[in-house]
């Protein structure tokens, strides 16, 4: 490790990667660059990996993530707590709406699960929004698996 991440960004980080389902920021595979002293989140194609397969994918949405135990920075990650209340609290439904009206429409195409593009854009909104929803069981996990 050349530099050192403070508590309350590590704890940030390890939230997000949990929200977004992250399984590659571990030691083998940080998908992490300091450039001039700030810290850089690169790579997140592991993400989201629920949409690989589409059945149950509201039931799953607020399920635990084991592999988070994994995540580079768990160790650093003592501001949990604080920082699931911060960032939960950043994700707006119109936030939300608006990230994932950005993807591509030719990325929601093709999927026999879907009738249409926005069927298939709802379906991203709808599991994001709900894996806020309380009990954040991917939260309590690292909080009480640490």
């Amino acid at each position: 490790v050349v530099d050192r991440v403070d508590e309350k960004l590590a704890s940030s980080i390890v939230w997000f990667d949990a929200y977004v389902s992250n399984v590659d920021r571990t030691i083998r595979n940080t998908n992490m660059l300091m450039w001039h002293k700030r810290l850089w989140l690169i790579d997140h194609g592991a993400s989201l990996y629920f949409h690989h397969t589409w059945d149950n994918y509201l039931e799953k949405s607020n399920e635990s993530f084991p592999l988070i135990k994994d995540h580079v920075l768990i160790y650093y990650a003592n501001k949990l707590k604080e920082s699931d209340k911060e960032l939960s609290s950043r994700i707006t439904p119109e936030i939300l709406r608006s990230i994932v009206n950005l993807i591509p429409e030719p990325w929601l195409t093709g999927d026999p699960t879907f009738t249409n593009a926005g069927e298939h854009r709802t379906a991203y909104y709808q599991y994001l929004i709900k894996r806020l929803e309380q009990p954040r069981l991917y939260i309590e996990e690292i909080i009480n698996g640490k």
